[in-house]
C-alpha cells in the first residue's frame, strides 16, 4: 500500500484516509514515531486502554474528588469516545 501526504507550513500531516481506516486512528488517537539508522522514519499507532485516562484524576493542587465523581467523568470520557468510533 503507498500512500503519500504533504507537510504543511505548521509541519503537520494529514494521514491518508484509507491508512486511518485500516489501522483505526480516530481523533485522540496516539502515534509514536521512530526514526531508522538509515533515515527511515515508522510510525506505530498506541494502544488504548486505560493509559488513555491519564490525567483525568486530581492534579496537584485540586481538590480530591469523591467515588462517584471519578466514576461519572471515566462514564463520560467513556461515551464521548464510543460516539466519536460511529
Amino acid at each position: 500500500m503507498s500512500n503519500t501526504a504533504i507537510v504543511s507550513e505548521k509541519g503537520q500531516v494529514t494521514l491518508p484516509k484509507p491508512l486511518r481506516d485500516r489501522l483505526g486512528i480516530r481523533p485522540g488517537t496516539r502515534l509514536a514515531f521512530r526514526l531508522g539508522p538509515d533515515g527511515s522514519l515508522s510510525v506505530q499507532v498506541m494502544a488504548t486502554g486505560s493509559g488513555s485516562l491519564f490525567g483525568l484524576l486530581a492534579k496537584p493542587g485540586e481538590a480530591t474528588r469523591s467515588l462517584e465523581e471519578m466514576d461519572a467523568s471515566v462514564t463520560r470520557v467513556v461515551q464521548s469516545r464510543s460516539r466519536r468510533g460511529r
